[in-house]
């Protein structure tokens, strides 16, 4: 049976721990997702505002070279003022560092060099019907990062030339430098064929003159950047991957407009996701606080809750026992409290009612010992003293005073046996054990009676079988066995009828049989016969079978009845037979 505590301890975790637990599973859940799309979509703005500047930047350097050609185009100059123009945006625009102005067929018309031009026209390929043609980024002698921008031009009257400038790159590696995602987070740059051009973490430009070579094996941020150059222009991608020293690196990506440069900004997850990791564990800091507190509070409800039924149990239990002197103390002005004052209630009415009970037991076991003694007791004092009356009157009579001594001597047995039944019923009888022949204590009895039943017009019959068994008892007290199962089978059996008792006897028992064709015995009453003070007729104590029962205990052996209302009853005494022979016999 399942204990009350543990049935209370389920109670407090589905009422109050399991929902604070649910509780703490989703605020965790919650506060983790929410600041992961938190963290991720600040990375991703800050990318596409990298990247928003980078294409700006290389826009700008767009827009100056198409003023050169504006320029060169709106006026007729001289070759030589052309590249006094160019020299003097060069100089105005210390990014480029060199601006060339080609006409139809590549053929150099200006430019801002000293010497011959070192830019080519753009592969027709390559730019196809664009009028605006970035190339691929290269790295130059001091690895600095340098393209080439060209803008298509048609002077009037001519046919259509380029304007072709390189330009630097360097405050394009400020502008990434510049970006710093907490203390570790930073900003690169992943050009046309995956090639790394800038990278914030000072600890890796390093990486940027040991690139490799297009076709070989890429790192993650080119990967990375990869996916992202398949995307749409304006989409942004976001990830997690982990970096050649093997950490987990939150990531956005996005395009730069108009080119094919990838902005990536990195981050490791370790610091991007520091907040939610402090605050999801204070978050279960204070979820277990909570729990134990709740379990702490809970148990202290508990424990006096449960103490109080456990008190009420034990008492109840004490009263079960016998112990009607147990009383429970109950604190609290509940319902518990209520119930412990019941119980005790009860226990003091059920002690009156026990005391009522025993009273009214006493009265009547003295009322039916009285009763019997009545019986008993009236018919041979009565009869001694109306023979003492007389004996007075013939005292001279000597015939009269034989049948007085008679008289006083039978009814005087009388009253001992009422008196002695009345002792052993308290005490067991001592007995004496001496082997005893069956057939003959039997028959001794049996002639003791034949005239008793003469007088009630019952045929005794006697059937000795047993062929000289033995057993160990006590001839006296199996005697008066005998005796009360007869009489009260002759006085239970109509005139005319008959009382039979039978000896057998096997190689282990003997079996004494009393059978009647008596009254009977109702079903109800036939398990109680042997008890004390129970009898079925109108007289007597009812202590002859009790006294029987326990006499045939005390020899070792059993006594049982079988008996159907108007056909009469049978009583079966069996023993353990004996090995040795009577010490009378022996001496014959």
């Amino acid at each position: 049976m399942r204990r009350i505590t543990s049935r209370f301890v389920l109670l407090i975790a589905s009422a109050a721990v399991a929902p604070l637990v649910m509780y703490g599973v989703i605020s965790i859940f919650n506060l983790k997702t929410g600041t992961e799309s938190t963290v991720t979509e600040g990375n991703r703005r800050l990318a596409v505002q990298v990247a928003e500047q980078l294409g700006q930047y290389v826009e700008q350097n767009t827009r100056v070279l198409k003023s050169v050609g504006i320029e060169l185009r709106s006026i007729s100059l001289e070759p030589w003022q052309q590249s006094r123009v160019l020299m003097d945006y060069v100089i105005d625009f210390p990014e480029f560092r060199e601006i060339t102005f080609f006409g139809a067929g590549g053929r150099v018309i200006a430019t801002s060099r000293v010497g011959d031009a070192a830019l080519t026209v753009p592969d027709g390929r390559a730019v196809g019907s664009a009028d605006i043609f970035v190339a691929p980024l290269q790295l130059d002698e001091a690895n600095l990062p340098r393209t080439t921008i060209a803008v298509r031009v048609t002077p009037s009257g001519q046919e259509s030339g380029w304007v072709v400038g390189e330009i630097t790159l360097e405050s394009l590696w400020q502008t990434v430098d510049r970006v710093r995602v907490g203390a570790e987070g930073y900003a690169l740059l992943v050009a046309e064929e995956q090639r790394l051009i800038a990278h914030g973490n000072p600890n890796k430009k390093g990486r940027i003159v040991s690139d490799p070579t297009p076709g070989t094996s890429k790192g993650p941020e080119q990967q990375f950047a990869m996916l992202v150059l398949q995307q749409p222009t304006e989409a942004v991608r976001t990830q997690k991957y982990f970096d050649e020293d093997g950490r987990e690196m939150l990531v956005a990506g996005a395009r730069v407009p108009d080119l094919p440069w990838v902005v990536i900004v990195e981050q490791p997850t370790e610091e991007a996701f520091a907040l939610a990791t402090r605050l999801q564990g204070q978050l279960l800091v204070a979820i277990g606080l909570a729990l134990l507190g709740t379990v702490i509070l809970g148990w202290f409800w508990g424990r006096s809750f449960i103490t109080r039924i456990f008190a009420l149990t034990r008492a109840t239990q004490a009263l079960a026992e016998g112990r009607m002197d147990e009383r429970v103390a109950v604190a609290g002005k509940d319902e518990i409290r209520q119930l412990g004052d019941a119980f005790n209630s009860m226990a003091d009415r059920l002690v009156q009612l026990q005391e009522d009970v025993r009273r009214q037991e006493r009265l009547a076991m003295f009322g039916k010992i009285a009763s019997g003694l009545v019986h008993d007791l009236s018919h041979p004092i009565q009869t001694i003293v109306t023979n003492s009356k007389l004996i007075v009157r013939m005292f001279d009579d000597a015939e009269y005073r034989d049948t007085f001594k008679r008289m006083i001597e039978r009814e005087s047995l009388v009253i001992k046996r009422v008196l002695e039944d009345l002792r052993n019923i308290a005490q067991p009888i001592p007995l004496e054990h001496f082997p005893v022949d069956i057939d003959r204590s039997v028959g001794d009895v049996v002639e003791s009676l034949r005239v008793p039943a003469e007088t009630a017009g019952v045929n005794l019959r006697a059937d000795l079988g047993s062929l000289g068994a033995l057993i160990q008892g006590d001839v006296f007290a199996l005697g008066r066995v005998y005796r009360n199962l007869l009489i009260n089978a002759i006085q239970a059996t109509a005139p005319g009828g008959e009382v039979a008792i039978a000896t057998e006897a096997t190689p282990e028992r003997v079996r004494v049989r009393v059978s009647d064709t008596g009254c009977g015995i109702a079903p109800d009453r036939i398990s109680a016969i042997f008890d004390d003070f129970v009898t079925t007729k109108r007289r007597g104590l009812g202590l002859g079978l009790a006294i029987s029962k326990k006499i045939v205990e005390q020899l070792g052996g059993q006594i049982s009845v079988s008996s159907e209302v108007g056909k009469g009853t049978t009583f079966v005494l069996e023993f353990p037979r004996a090995k040795a022979r009577p010490i009378a016999l022996a001496a014959g």
